[in-house]
């Protein structure tokens, strides 16, 4: 009988890093010894992620050393939200957001939880300036929170490395994603992957009500892990375990409400811009819909937009969901997590550059394998280069810069890109012999080793005409207590 591994190893199951591990000695070998040494996976992901990290700061001190001036921070790819907002959204001023403007600007576009950062990020900044007076503001504010998102970061590496135990190599695709190293300190999206990670990390331990109030601080930190709850209601309904979804949905709803209701209550009108400017805003840069305006086929007023790309959305969501409900196994959460967030970002009215960062830890759980991982950011890389190109000389007239029927094509590519990686797991859903997770080589019978209450349950509704699984080797059984039992003789057919 053979002594089962530890953990999974990619060296010795995906060719793309069996082939790059032959520069530290080749893949991982039967006869290594897989015992307990100071370098762990865990601290091999933080080194990846901290050197990683560093080098996309490196790329940032060219913009970091002429203050983000006008057209460097586009033409060296450096550009980055922050530092402005320091002092147009009153920081600078000690304004407290939300609740007090700055003269002559608009309140805090941004959830209550990014807020929060941003002024404890800027309260440290005003410590430092105050005791060293030669300290420019507006870096100062930069390095604080290049600083505090890096721990945000590895928090989201770490939980990706933890959520399936026997997979914690997956996470170094989050630790050495390009797009990561490329558009980590673009804005402050590395907070909700920080979040939304212990709260799939607290799932897949079946700890649905902590996992709800993680989800419900991700939520506040950024809107886009509210459709989270669309995969978790999914895959309850296959399951039936309604009260592990219950208690995610109290937890979500009591911490989100903890920490946006003093807001609410102290200033409605500047804790509501962040959602009346969402709902107000119109087509714009890397959406599907912009790109059609850039090759000339029409532009969509905002009022006849918000239906449109919402209907798009659902429809996408209604597609999930009904797959998700008549495939033969049942989808891992992972795979209809990426799904949802995918489906929004290629249909929503903007497509940041930094936006992706959403998707990198959900595919490095749905789909751990290197090959297509690389070719879809690959696909990335090329809009990060064109969205700042094609900013030179947006709205500028006698400069040099990328067209708008190039920077259409870009931003068609990396659409496409991200609907094909999204086609793969697809595949993998209907097809789960072509799953990287379930066909490890781990024989522990897991349904969905990440997915927590999910994981073994029995399918207690699905959209097929017979309620038996239609993969080889499986019947449903009652005991005497009528507990559903499911009896396996081999994983996949």
């Amino acid at each position: 009988m053979t002594t089962r591994p530890e953990i999974v190893h990619p060296s010795a199951e995906d060719p793309i890093v069996s082939s790059a591990s032959n520069i530290v000695g080749g893949p991982f070998g039967r006869l290594a010894r897989a015992g307990r040494h100071w370098w762990s996976p865990l601290r091999v992901l933080l080194l990846f992620t901290t050197v990683a990290y560093a080098v996309g700061y490196a790329l940032d001190l060219s913009c970091r050393a002429t203050g983000w001036a006008s057209p460097e921070r586009y033409e060296h790819l450096c550009y980055s939200d922050i530092p402005p907002l320091y002092s147009l959204r009153g920081f600078a001023d000690g304004l407290i957001p939300y609740l007090q403007t700055a003269p002559g600007q608009t309140p805090l576009e941004y959830p209550v939880i990014t807020g929060v950062f941003m002024q404890i990020s800027a309260m440290i900044t005003r410590g430092l300036t105050g005791v060293f007076g030669s300290l420019d503001a507006g870096q100062t504010f930069f390095d604080v929170n290049v600083l505090l998102l890096l721990i945000a970061l590895l928090v989201a590496v770490i939980t990706t490395a933890l959520t399936v135990k026997r997979r914690p190599w997956d996470a170094a695709m989050v630790a050495l994603a390009p797009t990561v190293i490329l558009a980590a300190t673009v804005n402050w999206d590395l907070l909700p992957l920080a979040f939304a990670g212990c709260c799939l990390l607290l799932w897949s331990r079946s700890r649905p009500l902590a996992a709800g109030v993680l989800l419900g601080l991700a939520i506040a930190a950024k809107f886009y892990p509210l459709f989270f709850i669309g995969a978790f209601l999914v895959l309850t309904l296959r399951s039936g375990r309604w009260r592990a979804f219950g208690l995610l949905l109290a937890g979500t709803a009591a911490s989100w409400l903890a920490v946006n209701l003093p807001f609410m209550i102290a200033n409605a009108e500047g804790w509501s811009f962040f959602y009346r400017f969402s709902q107000e805003r119109g087509e714009d840069f890397g959406s599907i819909w912009f790109a059609a305006s850039q090759l000339g086929i029409g532009s969509i007023q905002p009022e006849t937009l918000n239906p449109i790309a919402s209907g798009l959305f659902l429809l996408l969501c209604l597609a999930i969901g009904i797959l998700a409900l008549t495939t033969a196994r049942r989808p891992r959460l992972a795979q209809l997590l990426f799904l949802i967030v995918a489906a929004f970002v290629v249909t929503n009215k903007v497509y940041s550059p930094q936006y992706v960062l959403w998707l990198v830890p959900l595919a490095a759980m749905a789909r751990p394998r290197w090959r297509e991982f690389i070719i879809w950011q690959a696909g990335e890389v090329v809009y990060f280069v064109a969205i700042w190109w094609f900013l030179v000389g947006y709205g500028v007239t006698d400069t040099k810069g990328m067209t708008p029927q190039w920077y259409a094509v870009a931003t068609l590519v990396h659409i496409a890109v991200t609907i094909w990686f999204a086609a793969l797991i697809i595949r993998d859903m209907v097809k789960p012999d072509r799953d990287p997770v379930r066909t490890d080589g781990f024989d522990d019978d897991s349904d969905d080793p990440g997915g927590g209450v999910f994981d073994k349950a029995p399918d207690v509704f699905t959209l097929q005409r017979l309620r038996r699984s239609s993969y080889s080797g499986e019947s449903i059984s009652r005991t005497s207590s009528n507990r559903v039992v499911v009896n396996r003789t081999s994983a996949v057919t």
